[in-house]
């Protein structure tokens, strides 16, 4: 490892010694100095070199990135993922048809050559980072506009990226820490031949739904599994039927002795975003214009998916994903407004901005921080509306394929349309395959009623700032009600269906796609949207950088106090304990930190949608029928709390103790600390966990798949 900088050393040796060991999303790099005492106190066994290691396996070799999105982990010397439900949700639903629902009925693979290969689907192994701040900030000065500062940096980033990617071999990632104050590559490796090992039936999987989501206490057996394929010589590969099983550089032993109340818990992962450096007018922004408008609109493309999976299995099929998608962030944005605003949080930060707008203001500081505050609080105040809008808007396109057709399929027709015939006959085969894949998703009669209601939404909710102007001159025509012309568009436009896909294939026309009324609302929204003010576009630039300037004086002012960077999507280590709530009537356990399949089926409601249930789960629950896998108390755990620090993209992040045996899933966290994107509360902030032993339950007993157990290694 090289070394870091002499000015990041001191920031280090001048840190307190009492870092608060639940809060934090830490770098693997920094662990030694920064916090492998503390995780000792609290029952580590591992050395910093055991957790990350550059010339030796360590726990950082079975971490995964999955999909781009979730974590996961090797569990076995022969590749075998292990992830949540939710994470796995679209490969399983992709893989499903109405006849063999493997969605609905659960799936296992009896042998390896019955694992399933979904047609994409990609995990990425961390294999280093440095730090790069010196090296990046050098190429900038504080005279250069934010436009001239990003392109500086990013043909630097360009340059480190080349250095390191070893003619292709590896993914090289340059990523902005403390709001572009410092700088780290992530050297990474993908391997995309990654297929469907097993998933139990959607009832085990997602039990509890949306009424459950973001609630303790929780019984949800959140989990799948999958598994990694290399070439003969373990590197990356596409599919082939040639490929073998990777062999990791590591994977996590499975312990089944259990949890109990303060026992030491870290989970790796890559946690998605946060925001803990965010002003008071931010979060302002986010609880009165941003979040609620997310809501609103979210809300409304539910309501129409689900008018239309209610029919049918097929459907259900053809918007599951699209629709648990929506409805996690929903009901999280939801909360976070609760939370929020509940706890006063921005209250709390403009109090902390009062005192370092005083500190800003001492003459010495004053030419360079003065004005950070009053410059932030312009932009956001120039911004609110717009915000609330693009919102209405995002949910839009978010919730129906015909929002963003201007610029997935029908910019690969117009760039066909304005092709040669060479050119054209290499394009077809690739738009009609993309065409293929659109009509997938998409039920016309329910694209046309989403479609309408959140237009409808968009053009009378979004009444403080200029809505598109296409949707205005529709709205105005039509007293709001966008039913007569979206259902018109739809029998006009060349995009609803694979026909008329071929038809325009086979003779293309500019004037054909320039007068798709679908292809042009799509276009003009789009345009909308990404559009913005010359006065906007100033006080943008001068936002960024005062947030920049914000978050390097609130660190030398030693005002913040916040040690880790924001999460980012990079990989990171959080650490803490097994650790209760208070006591709940609606949880069954003697203790408040774990639930158990008592719990699970006495929420049970049969045919009901969200807690309905297989009838061999309560038979074996009737019989006590949990094998190896039941705690010493005698009943079978199903899922238990830690107070890690986790955000979303930690889905699927491992749950190990202090000697990195894997001892449960991380899938969730508790409506009552949604805030903890923005501030951690210690008192309140908890991740919900599957119970390690509830995983192997489901495999073993309950779907007969003991094969794939016995390729664990077990511990106790």
């Amino acid at each position: 490892m090289k070394k870091i900088v002499l000015s990041l050393i001191v920031g280090i040796l001048l840190m307190p010694m009492s870092i608060k060991a639940d809060e934090g999303m830490w770098f693997l790099m920094f662990i030694e100095r920064l916090n492998h005492r503390d995780m000792q106190k609290m029952g580590l066994q591992l050395t910093s070199e055991e957790i990350y290691s550059i010339n030796n396996h360590s726990l950082k070799d079975a971490i995964v990135q999955f999909n781009g999105g979730c974590t996961a982990e090797i569990i076995s010397k022969d590749g075998l993922v292990l992830t949540n439900h939710h994470c796995g949700y679209d490969a399983i639903a992709e893989l499903s048809t109405a006849q063999k629902n493997l969605l609905k009925d659960g799936f296992w693979a009896e042998n390896r050559k019955a694992e399933i290969k979904p047609s994409s689907l990609f995990v990425r192994f961390f294999v280093r980072m440095d730090d790069v701040s010196k090296r990046i900030l050098s190429k900038v000065n504080p005279s250069m506009s934010e436009a001239d500062r990003e392109k500086a940096i990013n043909a630097e980033i360009a340059a480190i990226e080349k250095e390191n990617n070893e003619g292709g071999k590896y993914t090289v990632s340059v990523r902005s820490f403390f709001q572009g104050n410092e700088y780290y590559y992530f050297v990474y490796q993908d391997y995309k031949d990654v297929r469907l090992v097993g998933t139990p039936p959607e009832s085990i999987g997602k039990f509890g739904g949306d009424t459950d989501n973001w609630e303790w206490p929780r019984h949800t057996g959140d989990f799948s599994m999958f598994r990694v394929y290399a070439d003969a010589a373990g590197n990356p590969a596409e599919y082939s039927e040639n490929n073998v099983p990777l062999q990791p550089k590591h994977f996590l032993p499975v312990n089944v002795g259990g949890v109990k109340e303060n026992d030491f818990a870290m989970i790796l992962g890559y946690p998605g975003r946060t925001n803990r450096w965010m002003p008071a007018a931010g979060i302002e922004q986010n609880v009165k214009f941003a979040y609620p408008a997310w809501v609103e609109g979210a809300k409304t493309g539910m309501d129409g998916m689900k008018k239309y999976m209610d029919q049918s299995d097929a459907l259900n099929l053809v918007y599951a994903s699209k629709y648990a998608s929506t409805a996690n962030y929903w009901k999280n944005r939801q909360g976070m407004i609760d939370a929020l605003s509940k706890f006063g949080t921005s209250k709390t930060k403009a109090a902390q901005e009062a005192k370092f707008n005083a500190w800003a203001n001492k003459p010495a500081n004053k030419a360079k921080y003065g004005n950070v505050v009053a410059t932030i609080n312009k932009y956001y105040g120039m911004t609110n509306e717009k915000s609330r809008h693009d919102n209405y808007l995002q949910q839009l396109f978010r919730t129906t394929s015909f929002g963003t057709v201007g610029r997935t399929l029908g910019r690969q027709l117009e760039i066909y349309a304005k092709a040669d015939a060479t050119k054209r006959l290499q394009m077809a085969q690739g738009i009609e395959e993309m065409a293929a894949e659109f009509f997938k998703e998409v039920h016309i009669p329910a694209e046309k009623d989403i479609l309408s209601a959140q237009l409808k939404l968009y053009a009378t909710k979004s009444t403080g700032y200029a809505i598109a102007p296409a949707v205005k001159k529709i709205a105005d025509e039509n007293n709001n009600d966008f039913t007569k012309y979206v259902n018109a568009a739809f029998d006009l436009s060349v995009f609803t269906s694979m026909d008329r896909i071929k038809a325009f294939l086979a003779i293309p026309s500019q004037g054909l796609l320039d007068n798709d009324p679908l292809y042009s609302l799509s276009n003009n929204m789009l345009t909308h949207f990404n559009s913005k003010s010359d006065e906007i576009a100033k006080a943008q630039n001068d936002f960024s950088a005062s947030y920049r300037l914000l978050v390097e004086g609130l660190r030398e002012s030693k005002i913040g106090t916040i040690k880790y960077p924001d999460a980012n999507s990079t990989l990171r280590l959080t650490y803490g304990k097994v650790r209760s709530l208070p006591a709940d009537k609606r949880n069954d356990a003697k203790i408040n930190n774990y639930t158990t399949l008592d719990g699970q089926i006495k929420k049970y409601k049969k045919g009901d949608q969200e807690f309905d249930l297989p009838i061999k789960v309560l038979e074996m629950n009737k019989n006590k029928d949990y094998g190896r896998f039941a705690d010493k108390d005698g009943s079978l755990h199903v899922n238990f709390l830690t107070d890690n620090d986790i955000t979303g993209g930690n889905s699927g992040s491992p749950v190990l103790n202090g000697k990195g045996e894997l001892i449960g899933l991380a899938f969730d966290g508790n409506i009552e600390a949604m805030a903890g994107d923005v501030i951690f509360d210690a008192k309140l902030q908890r991740t919900i966990n599957v119970d390690i032993r509830y995983v192997l339950w489901i495999i073993e007993k309950f779907s007969g798949a003991k094969h794939i157990v016995d390729e664990m290694t077990l511990v106790k």
